[in-house]
C-alpha cells in the first residue's frame, strides 16, 4: 500500500448526498480481484452516455461533457469533495480501487459508510470527514480552483493560500497504518519472526497434529 503523508492538490466537486458504490463502480465491472483496471469506469453511468463493458478505455465511450469529472477544470484533481454518506450501499473494495486509480488520495465528506471507510484506510486513500458547514465553504470555493493541503500526520486540512486550517479526526492505528503504508497483511508479515516462533513451539508441544 502506498504510504500517506502530505497530498497537496486540486478538489473537485460531487454534490451528490448517498453516492453508493453501485455508483462509484457498477456491478457489471466487478469481474477481477486484482486491485487494477477499474478507473475508467468510476462513476461510469454518470462520466459516459453509452453503456460499456470491461476492457473498453474512455476512448472509446461517449462522455457526459456535464458531468463535472469531465469538466477541463477539474482534471487532474486529487482530492473529492462529496456530501453525507459517501459509499455507502454494498461492501466492494472494487469502489475504493476504482477511485484511487482515477487519481483520488483524499475523500472528504461530512459522513462516510462504515464498510466503505475502512476499505478506504486498507487502500491507501484517507477519507476525511469535516463537519457539514465546513464542506459547504469548500463546495463554495471550488469553482474557482480549490487547492488544499491534506496532512496526515497534524490532521489538518488547509486551503492553500489562504489561513483556512481544519482539524479532523482520524482513529490512531489506522493513522499509524496510512503513514506506514502497511496494510493489514504487511503487518502480519512484520511479526514473520514471533508467527515461526510459535509455530516451531508448537509443532514440538503437540507433534502428532502435523504431518511431516
Amino acid at each position: 500500500m502506498q504510504a500517506f503523508t502530505v497530498l497537496e492538490g486540486f478538489a473537485a466537486p460531487l454534490d451528490r448526498a448517498n453516492v453508493d458504490t453501485d455508483q462509484i463502480i457498477p456491478k457489471q465491472y466487478l469481474k477481477s480481484i486484482k486491485r487494477t483496471g477499474f478507473g475508467d469506469y468510476l462513476f461510469d453511468a454518470w462520466r459516459f452516455t453509452d453503456p460499456g463493458k470491461m476492457g473498453m478505455t474512455p476512448n472509446e465511450r461517449a462522455l457526459n461533457r456535464e458531468f463535472v469529472l469531465n469538466q477541463p477544470q477539474y482534471q487532474g484533481a486529487s482530492v473529492l469533495l462529496a456530501r453525507d454518506n459517501f459509499g455507502c450501499g454494498s461492501s466492494r473494495e472494487h469502489a475504493v480501487w476504482a477511485l484511487q486509480e482515477y487519481g483520488f488520495r483524499v475523500v472528504i465528506a461530512p459522513s462516510f459508510a462504515d464498510i466503505f471507510f475502512g476499505n478506504c484506510f486498507k487502500n491507501g486513500v484517507l477519507p476525511v470527514a469535516l463537519d457539514a458547514e465546513i464542506v459547504d465553504e469548500l463546495f463554495a470555493q471550488v469553482a474557482e480552483g480549490l487547492q488544499l493541503r491534506v496532512d496526515l500526520a497534524a490532521q489538518t486540512v488547509t486551503v492553500v493560500g489562504s489561513d483556512s486550517v481544519f482539524d479532523f479526526h482520524v482513529d490512531s492505528a489506522l493513522k499509524q497504518k496510512m503513514l506506514s503504508g502497511m496494510d493489514d497483511i504487511d503487518m502480519t508479515l512484520a511479526e514473520r519472526a514471533l508467527i515461526e516462533d510459535f509455530e516451531a513451539q508448537h509443532r514440538q508441544r503437540q507433534p502428532w497434529l502435523f504431518r511431516d
